[in-house]
């Protein structure tokens, strides 16, 4: 076990266009090489393509989207007597994210 003590988890800014850290997160993970301005152009572009298409607001596509792809339950080794069995536990909204 470290003793260093706990590491703290820096609050991830909200997007410059709809206000929301999922979207910055979604923002990051789709990022190469650093290239974040890249990367915003593309999910932007992307949204408002399918807005169009869906006549709705582009926010409430990438809403949409997220909750589908979502996963709703994980597997967690759970040991009973000598075997380790593959138990099904919901997962905390938190991880649930991008």
């Amino acid at each position: 076990m470290p003793r260093k003590g706990h590491i703290k988890k820096h609050p991830c800014l909200p997007d410059t266009r709809f206000g929301s850290q999922a979207v910055t997160k979604f923002v990051n993970s789709l990022m190469r090489q650093g290239k974040k301005s890249v990367a915003e152009r593309i999910m932007y572009d992307a949204l408002d393509i399918a807005a169009q298409k869906l006549n709705t607001e582009p926010f409430d596509v990438f809403q949409k989207a997220m909750e589908n792809v979502r996963p709703l339950v994980e597997v967690r080794p759970r040991r009973v007597g000598g075997a380790t069995y593959q138990v099904p536990v919901e997962v905390p909204a938190e991880r649930a994210q991008v």
